[in-house]
């Protein structure tokens, strides 16, 4: 079984997330590219990756869980997906300091106007091309205390899978064992 990790925004996929998805999951291959900071790249980037490595299951949190729902055609798990990047005062211009080392060895990243206008872009067509497997086969888990994003209503226009669970917008451990694995094993076994 393939499972392929979109990691949220200004980390990658060397996360915590991925380790403990690997120590809990053995028998499957645990796949987590590093996402490009521009969604004019990222978008088509992840289409060919997922696209090519046929995963059976895509987890995404965040600003991956975002980019997990527009990978239409596969099963996913999008947990606090971050919809409008644009919105929630995240994407300021300048140069940032990456979470997690990333496999280019980047310590950085820039934010400019034309990547905000990217992602503006995005945002406005990203749920255009939903089929009815997507909408079957696309789950939404949502943090009660998230004080980041809020998009279970946006979620719900388009999906009827979606559930809560205790916790904040960052995905940790506790949330990861109580919530998306056993969704994840649920699906597995469907």
């Amino acid at each position: 079984m393939k499972i392929v990790y979109f990691h949220g925004f200004a980390s990658s996929g060397a996360s915590g997330t991925v380790e403990t998805l690997r120590n809990e999951l053995k028998d499957c291959e645990i796949l987590a590219p590093d996402i490009p900071v521009d969604p004019a790249e990222a978008l088509p980037y992840l289409r060919k990756y997922c696209e090519d490595i046929k995963p059976d299951v895509i987890i995404g949190t965040s600003m991956g869980g975002m980019y997990a729902q527009q990978m239409f055609g596969f099963k996913k798990i999008l947990v606090n997906p971050a919809f409008f990047m644009t919105r929630y005062g995240i994407l300021k211009t300048g140069e940032h300091p990456y979470l997690n080392g990333r496999k280019d060895s980047a310590k950085t990243f820039k934010i400019t106007k034309d990547i905000i206008q990217h992602y503006n872009q995005m945002e406005r067509l990203q749920f255009k091309g939903i089929t009815d497997f997507d909408r079957e086969n696309t789950y939404g888990l949502f943090g009660t205390n998230d004080p980041t994003v809020h998009t279970y209503d946006k979620f719900k226009e388009y999906y009827p899978n979606a559930q809560w669970f205790e916790g904040e917008h960052r995905l940790n451990e506790k949330v990861l064992r109580k919530a998306v694995l056993p969704l994840l094993k649920k699906i597995m076994e469907a």
